[in-house]
């Protein structure tokens, strides 16, 4: 009996030493303490992370790691505990010995003696100081990052690799009708109109298969689907984001609705001032035009006349005559109504309409039209056509704009001079341009204008306004050519325009 006894008194002693142990040696602070909240004990743990030693805690109100303001919080605790309840990781501030505050997470518990009375409690306190001020920056950062996200002008959404939206920024939920709480969980397909909507998952399959790369940091304009069925033009850009086995795709979408009003009122605008420029350019010749009309119906008048006259005689030989006056006087009329046609071409409002055009019909009915009125003004007119021109791609009328805007001018530099030569030059510039080049005698163009010879309201006539060149030159570079000057190698000025041929654009090349 004696034996037995001792031997559980050992184990006893043995599994305390164990026991005591584990107290000292545990990261975290054990604490002892009474109901009145007198310290009974105090592990190396406590001593790291509060700054007091045992001899220093033991036998101390626990009050002491209590800062200003918690004083009813360890009441509390202590009442709680004295009723047998147990409070797992309650979160709370504590005070070091050096006056610092730290956050610990605490665990206390009711100590119960052999007849099971409750006489005193044990906590275990971790200081979490760390772990919140990371938490702490990381909330910071998310914050800062989603202020960020809900004032760009983008939305943002975010989907996992089969599609599942995750995160639906403030600007989609404006953009697209949804709340972040009815878009997440559902797949982005909903964004999208057919036949995009059943293709997307295929889509983003194929990518995971091949990892073929048709959108993903590349971006395109596609279509979107509002939640009330509307749909609208929007820029989609689109990024793939690893972290580590997991990967999702960010799209940034910007609706373009109001960029392609603008730029369709834009364009109306800009096609009004072509109109205008035409129109504008046509009343500057009206007085040489009235006279070129004038000659041929003249003509015709006097052809006609001269045939009634011979008719009024009756003899049967003035027949051949009257037929040849009458044949002549239609030429004269066919010839009026060609330069009406022109006319009514060039003034034409129509929509721009771009087409292989043949270069050869297209100058030289730019030059016709241009021209009225050059002969009697003295000016000596060459055209150079080289032979076996390719089509080039254009809107005629517009073209032919161009090209009398620089031919009248040209006339009008050389007023002046006693020397007037013309020289309108056409010919293949490399494997994709045509070049046209319109020389004239002139005066030339100061060369303090000439930097900005193409920009609006810049004029060296005395009565324009400036604003043909800057037209012409908008023209030329919206059928993806160019125009400039240079001063001439003798004297004038010499005007170069491009135009891409036709093959150049995918057509075939066709003469």
């Amino acid at each position: 009996m004696n034996a037995g006894a001792n031997v559980n008194s050992r184990w006893a002693a043995e599994a305390a030493n164990r026991l005591a142990a584990i107290v000292a040696s545990s990261e975290d602070a054990i604490v002892g303490k009474t109901l009145e909240g007198i310290v009974t004990d105090w592990n190396q743990a406590a001593e790291s992370i509060f700054g007091y030693s045992a001899t220093e805690m033991v036998g101390q109100s626990i009050s002491l790691l209590v800062p200003p303001g918690l004083e009813d919080e360890e009441a509390e605790i202590l009442r709680r505990i004295g009723r047998g309840e147990r409070i797992e990781h309650f979160e709370t501030k504590r005070r070091r010995k050096d006056g610092g505050i730290i956050d610990v997470s605490v665990t206390i518990s009711p100590v119960f003696d052999r007849q099971g009375d409750i006489i005193g409690a044990s906590k275990i306190a971790r200081d979490i100081t760390a772990t919140k001020r990371a938490q702490q920056l990381l909330m910071d950062r998310e914050a800062h990052l989603q202020s960020v996200l809900n004032t760009v002008p983008d939305a943002m959404i975010v989907i996992d690799p089969k599609g599942v939206i995750q995160s639906f920024s403030a600007t989609a939920e404006t953009l697209f009708g949804y709340s972040a709480e009815e878009a997440i969980g559902k797949n982005v397909s909903t964004l999208m109109p057919e036949p995009d909507r059943s293709r997307h998952d295929s889509y983003l399959a194929r990518y995971m298969t091949t990892g073929e790369r048709r959108i993903i940091g590349i971006g395109r304009v596609v279509v979107g689907r509002r939640k009330n069925g509307a749909t609208f033009p929007m820029e989609l850009a689109v990024g793939e984001v690893k972290l580590g086995e997991k990967r999702h795709f960010t799209g940034f979408v910007r609706d373009l609705t109001e960029r392609q009003e603008t730029q369709k009122r834009l364009q109306e605008l800009q096609a009004e001032l072509v109109h205008m420029a035409r129109l504008t350019a046509l009343g500057e010749m009206a007085s040489t035009l009235a006279h070129e009309l004038n000659q041929p119906l003249t003509a015709a008048a006097s052809y006609l006349n001269g045939a009634r006259r011979l008719l009024d005689g009756g003899r049967q030989d003035d027949l051949p005559m009257v037929r040849g006056a009458i044949e002549s006087a239609a030429e004269q009329a066919l010839r009026a109504g060609q330069i009406i046609r022109r006319l009514r071409e060039f003034v034409a409002r129509g929509e721009s309409d771009r087409q292989p055009e043949d270069l050869h019909r297209l100058v030289e009915e730019a030059c016709a039209l241009a021209l009225v009125g050059a002969k009697e003004a003295g000016i000596h007119f060459t055209l150079h056509l080289a032979d076996d021109l390719p089509l080039v791609m254009a809107d005629k009328v517009q073209i032919q704009q161009v090209l009398v805007n620089l031919i009248r001018n040209a006339i009008d530099a050389m007023q002046d001079i006693a020397t007037r030569e013309l020289t309108v030059s056409v010919f293949l510039a490399d494997a994709e341009t045509v070049q046209i080049d319109v020389r004239d005698t002139g005066s030339g163009i100061a060369a303090e204008i000439l930097p900005q010879l193409f920009q609006p309201f810049v004029t060296s006539k005395p009565h324009g306004m400036g604003v043909g060149l800057s037209i012409s030159r908008t023209i030329a570079e919206s059928h993806g050519g160019r125009l400039w000057a240079e001063p001439g190698p003798d004297s004038g000025t010499i005007f170069h325009l491009t135009l891409r041929i036709a093959d150049a654009e995918g057509f075939d090349h066709v003469r």
